[in-house]
């Protein structure tokens, strides 16, 4: 099988390598996706796949079939290979010499309320006793605002970390009211998918 690459037309989210399913290849298996809403795919001896876009916002919504209202069924997998009933990015690769990479960064508009309650948590760390703790939040902060004043997003990444060293209590800075104001601002930014 060969594989092309598809570029993204304007405000596409991402570029999608597919499977040319005109030259099938016997044994070699394949890939099976009943909804695709970016990434790349690739299947066949020398296979590879990668995804290097940059998405805005929260993935797509599933789609639902028109009968019942559920989501679709994942397609029956063909011998040999992978079935995938949604797939809102990433990479998958099937064959022989498979290899399948994901680098894409997926981006959220930062909203105001965010910025205000990465500012003042900031602000309230330089009132307590210095430490490596503290000077790593310090530093996940400046960087999470860096990222929001210049191009008003921020990775989705960078906020999970950020959430995750503030959910975990070990520092002082978990118990300030501010770093509950900024947990609460990214988890609402990341919503269910978070």
């Amino acid at each position: 099988m060969t594989t092309g690459m598809q570029e993204p037309e304007e405000g596409e989210e991402a570029a999608v390598e597919m499977a040319d399913s005109s030259a099938p290849q016997e044994g070699t298996g394949g890939i099976s996706i009943g909804v695709l809403t970016g990434g790349a795919v690739a299947a066949g001896a020398g296979a590879t796949a990668e995804d290097r876009s940059r998405r805005a916002g929260l993935p797509a919504p599933v789609p639902s079939s028109h009968e019942s209202g559920r989501p679709r069924a994942v397609p029956p997998a063909v011998s040999g290979g992978v079935s995938i009933g949604v797939m809102a990015g990433g990479a998958a690769a099937s064959g022989p010499h498979a290899r399948a990479l994901d680098a894409s960064t997926q981006v959220i508009d930062a909203s105001p309320e965010l910025l205000t309650a990465v500012r003042t948590l900031r602000e309230q760390l330089h009132l307590l006793s210095p430490s490596d703790e503290i000077t790593e939040v310090d530093a996940q902060l400046a960087g999470t605002e860096e990222e929001i004043d210049a191009v008003g997003q921020v990775r989705r990444d960078r906020l999970q970390r950020l959430r995750g060293r503030l959910e975990l209590g070990a520092t002082a800075a978990a118990g300030l009211a501010s770093a509950a104001a900024v947990v609460q601002q990214i988890t609402q930014l990341l919503g269910s998918q978070g």
